[in-house]
């Protein structure tokens, strides 16, 4: 898995997309939202949210349960109307557009797949419904089956299928009907971990091959990491860090996406210039803080345990416990507690002292 993250991670810093397009910018082909407010009686749903997503781009909002993710994609795809502010596709603004009218297609976290339909007329249901001819009818699912490696599956059932094999039925029938956004809720939860891996992977190849427009809604940072061209990560009802997954990964810029987005070391200190002074020592970093106080934070790997004091940002510390992960070895460590991340075929016991560098480059000042 963490090899597939570091794989598309290199991928997609090919593109600099590092905070995105604002809204108001010309997005003529794309999808945009523009200054959407969402209340459920005293609840606020959605705070004032612009974003723009370019066209052919895989895009994720990330955040935890209740932040408004799911809210947002259901106004984007006609299932809620919101309270003020403006959905935009293709030039056209689409916010009072009913959702049967939208060029836009939603799987479920359910799949909601018919149970007494095949897996034929289960993709072949929303172009019955528009009265599309037989032939084209036809023509346009088998393409669809074999594209997604389904077509020997044509005539079973739901039932008859994998969970696997029900989600890649969902997206067949969504994609038949060639909508300009594909939007994605959670569509990968019911799935076992490794399963999960799998599809997340196929999904991310699927969506470069068509070329067309993916939003993915997820609590998952590692499968954000994995699909996503962009990320928008959600905190209450805002959009907090918007940018590529390794803009938002190697520079969060608040406590909270430092640790939603990965496991991270947060430092409170002092500024002294072009470092910072913290309990655990004076460390040097890349340039100068514009706060007086506040926290940098470091990723677990960034952190390296070295056979001798280093010349810079050095910590003497204490193993206090080690998990064995297969691929690596965590190790948490007092002073802090800092955690820290190692090669899985060096053991190390707790109460063994270490010398640790914290490199320049790897600590990032937040914006608190």
């Amino acid at each position: 898995m963490e090899e597939e993250i570091a794989a598309n991670r290199a991928q997609n810093t090919k593109d600099d997309m590092s905070g995105g397009p604002p809204a108001e910018a010309e997005n003529l082909s794309g999808l945009s939202v523009r200054n959407i407010d969402k209340r459920f009686e005293d609840v606020e749903a959605i705070k004032n949210v612009s974003l723009s997503v370019h066209e052919g781009k895989f895009f994720t909002l990330l955040g935890p349960s209740g932040c408004g993710k799911t809210t947002l994609l259901r106004i984007i795809a006609g299932l809620e109307l919101p309270d003020a502010g403006q959905v935009i596709l293709g030039g056209q603004d689409i916010t009072s557009l009913p959702a049967t009218k939208r060029q836009v297609n939603t799987v479920f976290q359910s799949y909601a797949l018919f149970p007494h339909l095949s897996i034929f007329e289960n993709v072949a249901f929303g172009l019955r419904s528009r009265k599309v001819p037989q032939n084209e009818v036809e023509s346009r699912v088998n393409r669809r089956l074999e594209m997604l490696g389904l077509e020997e599956m044509a005539t079973r059932f739901p039932h008859q299928l994998s969970g696997g094999q029900q989600q890649r039925v969902a997206l067949a029938r969504a994609l038949v009907n060639e909508p300009q956004v594909l939007l994605l809720d959670e569509p990968m939860s019911a799935l076992d971990a490794k399963l999960r891996a799998q599809v997340q992977v196929e999904l991310r190849r699927l969506q470069r091959k068509l070329g067309q427009t993916f939003i993915l809604v997820t609590h998952d940072q590692a499968e954000a990491l994995v699909v996503s061209d962009q990320i928008a990560v959600m905190n209450q009802a805002e959009i907090v860090q918007f940018g590529s997954p390794k803009e938002v990964y190697e520079h969060p810029r608040t406590c909270f996406v430092a640790e939603f987005l990965g496991a991270a070391n947060l430092i409170e200190g002092t500024k002294q210039n072009d470092r910072i002074e913290t309990d655990l020592g004076t460390f040097q970093l890349e340039s100068s803080p514009t706060w007086n106080r506040g926290t940098v934070a470091i990723r677990p790997e960034r952190i390296q345990i070295v056979p001798q004091p280093p010349e810079r940002n050095g910590v003497k510390a204490t193993v206090r416990e080690a998990i064995y992960r297969g691929t690596n070895v965590d190790l948490w460590l007092e002073p802090g507690p800092l955690r820290t991340r190692t090669a899985a075929h060096r053991n190390y016991e707790p109460g063994e002292e270490v010398w640790l560098e914290l490199p320049p480059e790897g600590l990032v000042i937040l914006d608190e």
